[in-house]
């Protein structure tokens, strides 16, 4: 059973830091499979944020390009976000995803089948 265990959220103030982290279990470690962050602000639509496949092929929603990375330590089998220059915008929810099947680093949220709980991110101005 795949399991996705968000953390590292927090409140921070505009311009700040935070390191979101993914922990994967029962998820192939080294995989060719797609990972990727969304989040969804109360009263919005979900939206993708970054997307992984291996280094080099990642992909970012345009309104984070910049300012957000997105990696994978396959010794632990947890997938990061580090999101740096933040904005009240960027205030959400975050949630891991993986996918089952999609090599590609999708940011369709109809690719991924197994979705974390979420962590909070909040930014003040």
């Amino acid at each position: 059973q795949v399991q996705l265990v968000e953390s590292g959220g927090g409140s921070v103030q505009a311009g700040g830091s935070l390191r979101l982290s993914c922990a994967a279990s029962g998820y192939p470690a080294a995989s060719s499979r797609a990972m990727a962050w969304f989040r969804q602000a109360p009263g919005k639509e979900r939206e993708a944020v970054a997307s992984f496949v291996r280094d080099g092929n990642t992909n970012y929603a345009s309104s984070v390009k910049g300012r957000f990375t997105i990696s994978k330590d396959n010794n632990k089998n947890t997938l990061y976000l580090q999101m740096n220059s933040l904005k009240p915008e960027d205030t959400a929810m975050y949630y891991c995803a993986a996918a089952r099947w999609t090599g590609i680093a999708s940011l369709t949220s109809g690719d991924y089948s197994y979705w974390g709980q979420g962590t909070q991110v909040t930014v003040s101005s």
